[in-house]
Protein backbone atom coordinates (compact mmCIF):
# COMPACT_ATOMS: atom_id res chain seq x y z
CA UNK A 1 0.00 0.00 0.00
CA UNK A 2 1.43 3.53 -0.77
CA UNK A 3 1.82 6.37 1.43
CA UNK A 4 -0.92 8.52 -0.26
CA UNK A 5 -3.49 5.97 0.31
CA UNK A 6 -2.11 5.07 3.79
CA UNK A 7 -2.00 8.54 4.83
CA UNK A 8 -6.15 9.33 2.76
CA UNK A 9 -7.02 6.36 5.09
CA UNK A 10 -5.86 8.14 8.48
CA UNK A 11 -7.39 11.62 7.74
CA UNK A 12 -10.55 9.75 7.28
CA UNK A 13 -10.49 7.49 10.34
CA UNK A 14 -9.67 10.49 12.20
CA UNK A 15 -12.53 12.33 10.49
CA UNK A 16 -15.10 9.95 10.68
CA UNK A 17 -16.08 9.31 14.34
CA UNK A 18 -17.31 5.75 13.81
CA UNK A 19 -13.88 4.54 12.60
CA UNK A 20 -14.04 1.35 10.27
CA UNK A 21 -12.08 -1.49 12.33
CA UNK A 22 -12.94 -3.90 9.69
CA UNK A 23 -9.57 -3.74 8.58
CA UNK A 24 -8.05 -4.55 11.73
CA UNK A 25 -7.34 -7.83 13.02
CA UNK A 26 -10.50 -8.52 15.01
CA UNK A 27 -8.70 -10.33 17.97
CA UNK A 28 -7.55 -7.10 19.94
CA UNK A 29 -4.41 -9.44 20.93
CA UNK A 30 -3.29 -8.96 17.40
CA UNK A 31 -3.61 -5.62 16.63
CA UNK A 32 -0.66 -3.34 16.42
CA UNK A 33 -0.70 -0.11 19.04
CA UNK A 34 -1.15 2.37 16.20
CA UNK A 35 -4.37 -0.01 15.56
CA UNK A 36 -5.65 -0.11 19.61
CA UNK A 37 -4.87 4.19 19.67
CA UNK A 38 -7.15 4.86 15.98
CA UNK A 39 -9.74 2.89 17.02
CA UNK A 40 -9.73 4.24 20.67
CA UNK A 41 -9.24 8.07 19.48
CA UNK A 42 -12.09 7.19 17.37
CA UNK A 43 -14.33 6.00 19.83
CA UNK A 44 -13.18 9.02 22.13
CA UNK A 45 -14.32 11.50 19.60
CA UNK A 46 -17.77 9.22 18.88
CA UNK A 47 -19.04 10.03 22.52
CA UNK A 48 -17.89 13.38 22.22
CA UNK A 49 -21.13 13.70 19.99
CA UNK A 50 -20.24 16.80 18.67
CA UNK A 51 -18.77 18.28 21.53
CA UNK A 52 -16.15 20.84 21.01
CA UNK A 53 -12.67 19.66 22.79
CA UNK A 54 -9.21 21.16 23.51
CA UNK A 55 -5.93 19.70 24.57
CA UNK A 56 -6.20 15.82 23.03
CA UNK A 57 -2.77 15.87 22.24
CA UNK A 58 -1.69 16.55 25.83
CA UNK A 59 -4.37 14.07 27.23
CA UNK A 60 -3.54 11.39 24.91
CA UNK A 61 0.45 11.65 25.89
CA UNK A 62 -0.63 11.85 29.87
CA UNK A 63 -2.90 8.49 28.92
CA UNK A 64 -0.31 6.95 26.99
CA UNK A 65 3.22 8.02 29.06
CA UNK A 66 2.48 6.69 32.22
CA UNK A 67 1.49 3.24 31.70
CA UNK A 68 4.15 3.24 29.00
CA UNK A 69 7.03 4.42 32.26
CA UNK A 70 5.05 1.90 34.21
CA UNK A 71 5.76 -1.39 32.06
CA UNK A 72 8.90 -0.46 31.13
CA UNK A 73 9.95 0.26 34.81
CA UNK A 74 8.44 -3.87 34.85
CA UNK A 75 10.74 -4.74 32.43
CA UNK A 76 13.96 -3.26 34.06
CA UNK A 77 13.24 -4.69 37.33
CA UNK A 78 12.44 -1.07 37.89
CA UNK A 79 16.14 -0.36 36.51
CA UNK A 80 15.97 3.31 35.91
CA UNK A 81 19.62 3.40 34.18
CA UNK A 82 18.27 0.41 32.20
CA UNK A 83 14.34 2.16 31.74
CA UNK A 84 15.98 5.13 30.46
CA UNK A 85 18.19 3.46 27.77
CA UNK A 86 15.52 1.08 26.67
CA UNK A 87 13.24 4.65 26.07
CA UNK A 88 15.81 6.73 24.44
CA UNK A 89 15.50 9.20 27.27
CA UNK A 90 18.12 11.06 29.32
CA UNK A 91 17.95 8.95 33.03
CA UNK A 92 17.18 12.84 34.57
CA UNK A 93 13.91 13.14 31.82
CA UNK A 94 12.63 9.69 33.19
CA UNK A 95 13.17 10.77 36.56
CA UNK A 96 11.40 13.82 36.01
CA UNK A 97 8.59 12.10 34.00
CA UNK A 98 8.32 9.53 37.01
CA UNK A 99 7.97 12.62 39.50
CA UNK A 100 4.80 13.74 37.26
CA UNK A 101 2.89 10.53 37.73
CA UNK A 102 3.67 9.89 40.35
CA UNK A 103 5.85 7.06 39.98
CA UNK A 104 8.91 8.08 41.89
Amino acid sequence: MNRSRIAGKRARAMAVPDTDVSAAPADAESRSLRQHVEITVGTYFAQLDGQMVTDVYDMVLQEVEAPLLEAVLRYTGNNQTQASTVLGLNRGTLRKKLKRYGLL
